[in-house]
């Protein structure tokens, strides 16, 4: 996914992708890395995810699942409405949606744990917790509009042309050694 940027000050760079959609960012840390700018970036508003709940075949229970970004245009006008009454604002933006505004206190109780299908190292299930912020209704299906309680970082690097380019999952493996060593740097 290629990105241009705009820069807003030194601290802030808008990520665009291939559909012209912005996603507005505070840089967290800038630094070299086999020759090429590397940056670890946070989104300036709070991601939005979007699950939906749907019967497990093998089970009774239902189940909450992901959905599909083809799917997000379906429902985007409804969850819009039903954040918008806790004075968020719901974006279509690079990469995840977004919410402006001021989130609600995250509570023990508005708050739920995903079990993922990968495996930790010790080879525990990896789980991501999320924050409950609404729930609705559309066409006969239950939707669940939640932000991660863990920030979402974004990492990108700076082409030759100073375009910014969300580093791939490929790319991050190759050198995930070598960012992981420039972060402890950073860090102490």
């Amino acid at each position: 996914m290629a990105d241009n940027t705009q820069p807003i000050d030194e601290s802030a760079v808008v990520l665009t992708d291939d559909a012209g959609r912005f996603l507005p960012c505070q840089v967290e840390q800038s630094f070299q890395l086999n020759g090429r700018e590397y940056l670890l970036l946070l989104p300036i508003d709070a991601p939005i995810e979007i699950f939906v709940w749907q019967q497990d075949e093998n089970d009774e229970d239902d189940i909450l699942m992901d959905v599909e970004d083809e799917d997000i245009d379906q429902i985007f006008l409804t969850a819009k409405a039903v954040l918008a009454e806790q004075n968020l604002t719901l974006q279509r933006t690079a990469i995840t949606l977004t919410a402006a505004g001021e989130l609600p206190e995250a509570e023990e109780d508005n708050c739920l744990t995903l079990e993922l299908d990968d495996l930790d190292e010790a080879g525990n299930p990896v789980t991501e917790e999320f924050q409950i912020l609404a729930t609705c209704f559309y066409e006969d299906e239950e939707y669940t509009l939640c932000t991660p309680l863990d920030p979402l970082l974004i990492f990108a690097s700076r082409n030759s042309s100073g375009t910014l380019e969300v580093v791939t999952p490929e790319e991050f493996q190759l050198i995930r050694g070598g960012l992981e060593e420039k972060l402890f740097d950073l860090l102490e």
